[in-house]
């Protein structure tokens, strides 16, 4: 079942989640949200989707980034981001322990559907969780992967990237298409900066 993706500004959203139980995680309830999830995510479409954003306060995230997702961008892109496959991933009670690096690049929300803005990321994390047989997950993830982890696991404390951004960046998607799609990164941070430095 297509879920409905709650927007800034509900109050899900700036809410922190509560974990799940391993009774709960083996409940007929949990596996069909982790199904209407997954269905929501693809529909999107996105690369991770959060039980928040659709109005459920549990720590619960899906993550997939397809290799079709990947080919809409150039290859230079692509190896910018550091961007590869990462097969169907169900994270429940998903603790980030380690971030190191630092990268910046445009991000997006299913949440701030139409916008998107530069947000600074660690480049690599450590990432501890459940998957959905409660069984123990550990990933070490660098890149686009990261930003994704660190990304879904933001919204489980209420955080969206608009908290994170440089608020300069901020744009529609249209004029991010239109105006910054094929500039790098300093050179969008530079122009957007201004008379600020």
């Amino acid at each position: 079942m297509i879920l409905k993706i709650r927007q800034v500004g509900e109050l899900v959203l700036r809410q922190k989640s509560r974990p799940l139980s391993f009774e709960e995680i083996a409940s007929r309830s949990v596996r069909n949200l982790i199904e209407s999830m997954r269905e929501t995510m693809y529909d999107a479409p996105g690369v991770g989707l959060a039980a928040p954003q659709v109005g459920v306060p549990l720590q619960l995230v899906v993550i997939e980034d397809t290799l079709e997702a990947i080919q809409r961008l150039s290859p230079e892109q692509a190896a910018e981001r550091e961007r590869r496959p990462v097969p169907l991933q169900v994270l429940i009670n998903p603790i980030l322990t380690r971030a190191e690096g630092a990268a910046e690049f445009f991000e997006g929300c299913l949440s701030v559907a139409g916008y998107t803005a530069i947000v600074p990321r660690a480049n690599k994390v450590h990432v501890e969780a459940l998957n959905q047989n409660a069984e123990p997950v550990i990933i070490d993830a660098e890149g686009w992967y990261a930003r994704i982890l660190q990304h879904e696991i933001d919204h489980l404390s209420g955080v969206l990237y608009i908290d994170r951004m440089n608020p300069r960046s901020f744009a529609t998607q249209d004029n991010y298409l239109r105006i910054w799609r094929d500039k790098s990164i300093p050179e969008v941070i530079r122009t957007v900066s201004g008379d600020l430095k």
